[in-house]
């Protein structure tokens, strides 16, 4: 516990939650110095983790009296119930007879909503003359048209008044209105409506998976039938890409011959196709021991039977090139739900004030998001050998192309995008102006230091609070203050990378006109490192901070310990049972949810370390304590200079810590990160502990929702090398705000408390201090501390090269990590 002389002890009763075994009560007291240590220190880069226990009662045993979690009532599950079934098989029509008889009108009645605006009177004149975009249809969150119906739709969602009204709404819109439309209103909906705070939506990739498999697999999925599958004779099959042979009645050796293998192709190794498998034991994620060993969840998931296909990532054969050596890192299905959710959490268009986004520094959050993505992609470019980020010219090819062989679910394949290819020969060229002029534009007022609006007012460009300013216009939100300028620029830009004209409807799919596929593109990475041109340009005309401002009187760093940096390659699955196409059954009433599919996958990840803390402090008193990951060599073993490598720094922590006079000797596990999360529990797992639920048989608590917006704890550490990648590590102290109360408003155990204003650690700048440019002579205070490290990647597989797999043909339950 950090350090703590208050000790206490954990006693989770059940199945526990997939983030971790912090265990909280909504109503048991919580000891001002433990909610500092183990919580109140959420780092500024990523979201906030939830303190969540899921799916059991659970007591945390202090030194004070606990009490017991709020248990969700009957009406609690209902509507959780209701989220659950109305995105089930979403690109399939309704099935579920309660919400079709719910769902048979739209309420326009003006007075069952808070308001009634013009985005909602164009949707239901839209709806009436038959121009809404059809179901089945590719929709796109950054196509100008589709976003001012989803618009519409989300207001019908967001401003009814009453449960009923919402329900009906959700229901008569998933029936009529196009499928991806409706799980991005409701997603916002449900994210966003103060009274909704507790209830959750399965995870974006299990209710589409379509956006995040390939198609090879997705065909797979569709066509699964279980009738079929249980008479299947299983033959002998024969592998194309891995030879097997036994020679050991001549040599007593054997050998493996892999053609094109590649880490990820972990099936392989076993003699696995990418076919489907019966999963008899259980659900595969690295947390699965905290559930297997509970009776309550074992009585859940009986009789449900699984079935698990290996998955392959992206590996392009017409158009290969070297970016496609990192798909496991830019498919991970973490990395891409955390920036949807960043996305959906602070959507551009919602007003800051109505919905307190402006409270938690939007602009400058959302641009502060974006440097820390490019940086952590920068990483795990190292971790391959790659260097540099390609830079973004507006009349030059782009040299890495990228097809990301997905397919939508009205059966359309992704565009794709050829190397070298030229953006600048074709399409709207009035748009490709626009989108120049903005950066031009930006990039003048910078320079001037100063803005003036249409309406007159002057704004200096040159103060660090004008941050704000410039976030707005580069995430080009609602808060910008001159939006005939700069406002929709962002969707624009998208836009015409996926050749989508202003006025299209119907479109093409293209990764780059939603945030949930984004990311898998090289080119997204190239392009962005446009916005943190401008975001670093804002911040050069800030002076750099001088030793007095970094200066923590009282306060010094004597030592940091860390254990060990292990990564590896470890294997999950993922719930696509949405992908399921067989019959659905349902007994009195209730749906039997008795099968699941599963994508078996295997993905970065680490070892569990820790650090170690010794700092020494004159007196009592209260710092937060930063934590920064960073290269220390680029691409050719040279060093990085200080002021330059200071973008390539991710935050990975920062907590509030109350020192005592004297030496304070602190413990912190990557476990208590303040920002991450580790495997969440399956859409099939979570509808079936509601349903167990509402029969009475178990005790739903209130704390179940979990941390949507939390970055994969998995992905904190870049891949690094066998030999050792070298890294080196920042802490640094600074001063605690006592008037800055963390949590003061909003329950963190159900709660991400987007919008509150107090989510965040401090009120320092994001990044603080590597957010300006550095002068070494000033930068080096006591209060900070460099530390070298190396990340060492241990190939999880060798040991099938070099031993007989006595089970050749069948998924290896004992592959240790």
């Amino acid at each position: 516990m950090q350090g703590s002389s208050r000790g206490y002890k954990r006693l989770c009763l059940g199945a526990v939650k997939a983030t971790d075994f912090r265990c909280w009560s909504l109503s048991e007291p919580k000891p001002e110095q433990l909610k500092e240590k183990r919580i109140g220190a959420k780092g500024p880069m990523m979201k906030l983790t939830l303190v969540i226990l899921a799916l059991v009662g659970c007591v945390t045993a202090f030194s004070v009296p606990t009490q017991q979690v709020k248990i969700a009532d009957k009406t609690f599950l209902e509507k959780q119930k209701f989220l659950f079934e109305v995105v089930y098989r979403i690109d399939e029509p309704l099935m579920f007879e309660e919400w079709i008889k719910m769902g048979q009108k739209l309420i326009t009645d003006k007075a069952q909503y808070e308001t009634f605006d013009f985005y909602m009177e164009k949707f239901w004149e839209s709806y009436k003359l038959g121009v809404l975009l059809p179901k089945g249809e590719f929709f796109g969150a950054l196509v100008k048209t589709h976003h001012k119906q989803a618009y519409g739709l989300f207001n019908f969602f967001y401003y009814a008044k009453d449960w009923e009204t919402f329900v009906r709404n959700v229901a008569w819109a998933r029936i009529h209105v196009n499928e991806g439309m409706f799980v991005y209103a409701l997603t916002l909906a449900v994210l966003h409506k103060p009274e909704f705070e507790g209830l959750i939506l399965p995870q974006i990739y299990e209710i589409f998976p379509q956006y995040f498999f390939n198609s090879k697999f997705v065909y797979a999925a569709e066509k699964f039938d279980y009738e079929v599958f249980s008479k299947l004779i299983m033959y002998e099959k024969e592998y194309k890409d891995i030879l097997y042979k036994d020679y050991s009645e001549f040599t007593g050796n054997f050998y493996f011959y892999t053609k094109d293998w590649k880490t990820w192709q972990w099936y392989k190794m076993m003699g696995l196709d990418q076919e489907w498998y019966v999963e008899d034991k259980y659900f595969l994620r690295e947390n699965f021991a905290q559930f297997v060993n509970d009776p309550k969840y074992v009585d859940v998931v009986k009789g449900l039977k699984k079935f698990y296909m290996p998955v392959d990532y992206t590996r392009d054969i017409d158009f290969f090139n070297d970016e496609t050596k990192m798909s496991y890192f830019t498919e991970d299905l973490g990395w891409n739900a955390y920036w949807y959710y960043l996305n959906m959490d602070y959507a551009f268009f919602l007003n800051g004030k109505q919905f307190g986004l402006d409270k938690d520094r939007r602009g400058e959050y959302w641009i502060y998001n974006v440097q820390q993505i490019l940086a952590r992609y920068y990483q795990e470019r190292l971790a391959n050998g790659f260097g540099e980020i390609p830079e973004f010219f507006w009349y030059k090819q782009i040299e890495y192309g990228y097809d990301p062989q997905l397919i939508y679910y009205n059966g359309i394949g992704y565009s794709y995008r050829k190397n070298y290819y030229d953006f600048y020969t074709y399409g709207n060229f009035e748009m490709y102006n626009q989108i120049q002029n903005f950066f031009s534009r930006i990039y003048k007022v910078l320079e001037t230091g100063f803005y003036k609006t249409a309406d007159g007012q002057v704004f200096d460009l040159h103060k660090p609070e004008a941050i704000k300013i410039v976030g707005n216009y580069l995430q080009g939100n609602a808060d910008t203050f001159d939006k005939y300028f700069f406002n929709y620029y962002y969707m624009l830009a998208h836009m015409y990378f996926a050749d989508v004209d202003y006025t299209d409807m119907e479109v093409f799919p293209n990764i780059f006109l939603n945030f949930e596929t984004m990311l898998r593109d090289p080119f997204f990475y190239t392009f962005y490192k446009k916005f943190t041109d401008v975001f670093y340009t804002f911040k050069y005309y800030l002076k750099p901070y001088t030793q007095k401002d970094l200066f923590y009187e009282g306060i010094t760093i004597k030592d940091v310990s860390v254990s060990k940096l292990v990564t590896y390659y470890d294997i999950v699955d993922f719930d696509v049972t949405n992908l399921l196409n067989d019959k659905m059954t349902f007994v009195d009433g209730q749906y039997v949810w008795d099968k699941a599919l599963l994508a078996r996958q295997a993905r970065l990840n680490h070892k569990p370390f820790n650090f170690e803390f010794t700092i020494e402090s004159d007196k009592v008193q209260k710092g937060v304590v930063r934590v920064f990951l960073g290269p220390k060599f680029d691409e050719y073993g040279r060093v990085i200079p200080l002021d330059y490598n200071r973008k390539n720094f991710v935050q990975i922590d920062s907590f509030v810590y109350p020192f005592i006079a004297g030496t304070n000797t602190i413990k912190r596990s990557s476990k208590e990160f303040s920002w991450t999360a580790e495997d969440r529990i399956t859409y099939t797992e979570l509808y079936k502990y509601v349903m167990l639920a509402s029969e009475g048989k178990y005790d739903f608590p209130l704390d179940i929702s979990e941390p949507h917006n939390a970055f994969p704890d998995r992905l904190v550490l870049p891949k690094g090398w066998e030999q050792g990648m070298p890294m080196q590590f920042y802490f640094f102290v600074s001063p605690f705000a006592e008037e800055y109360e963390q949590f003061s408003n909003f329950d963190y155990t159900y709660s991400s408390g987007v919008g509150s204003g107090t989510r965040f650690v401090d009120t320092k700048p994001f990044g603080y201090p590597f957010d300006r440019q550095i002068d070494e002579s000033d930068f080096f205070v006591p209060n900070g501390f460099f530390k070298d490290v190396k990340v060492y990647y241990v190939d999880t597989f060798a040991k099938y090269f070099e031993k007989k797999y006595a089970q050749f043909g069948s998924f290896d339950y004992s592959i240790e990590y």
